[in-house]
């Protein structure tokens, strides 16, 4: 069986991308671990209509943010990675300064210090200095740092086109094979 790839949902706007992943390594026959912060399932119930139950579902397993116990909190439990989709400045602070106050944080450590991928689609915007140095921080210690910037090239036609690409190209980063986008091909 396949390592697990963390999902992380934090509270920044656009919890679609965190429900997204899911729902593409779920039809990938992938499994994940979801982590959901208080703030990520107020974000999840104001933005998309989904339910906590249909989002959890879409995990191969779910763990409390406050369970600093659960398995993904230690390195010795082997993953294939983590993102976090969205991810707020302030889980970015915390994973910039190694601050592991809730089980997403540990788990972005974790997966940092055993030197596998970690994504982190941060949702801000404007960004001021401390923002950017926080980016930097955190890129400086091997995470990727990936805004669900839209592409246009692939002319989408409608929210789900933006989001399935974004998606798909922080997935590539987890050296996750799919189908979701379309590639450039030149022009």
């Amino acid at each position: 069986m396949n390592a697990p790839l963390i999902v992380g949902i934090s509270g920044a706007t656009g919890a679609i991308y965190g429900i997204e992943a899911l729902r593409a390594l779920k039809e990938l026959g992938l499994p994940s671990i979801l982590v959901i912060s208080e703030m990520g399932q107020r974000t999840i119930t104001i933005e998309t209509g989904c339910t906590m139950d249909e989002v959890r579902a879409l995990a191969s397993e779910t763990f409390s943010n406050k369970d600093l116990a659960a398995t993904v909190s230690s390195g010795s439990f082997p993953t294939a990675g983590m993102m976090i989709a969205p991810c707020s400045i302030k889980t970015l602070s915390g994973i910039a300064h190694s601050f592991s106050y809730n089980l997403m944080i540990r788990a972005a450590d974790v997966t940092l210090k055993e030197k596998r991928p970690l994504v982190l689609m941060v949702r801000e915007t404007p960004l001021h200095k401390g923002h950017l140095e926080l980016m930097a921080k955190a890129a400086d210690l091997g995470a990727v740092i990936h805004p669900p910037v839209p592409a246009f090239y692939n002319n989408p036609q409608s929210i789900t086109d933006i989001v399935r690409q974004s998606v798909g190209r922080a997935l590539d980063h987890l050296g996750v094979e799919h189908d979701l986008i379309e590639r450039w091909k030149g022009a």
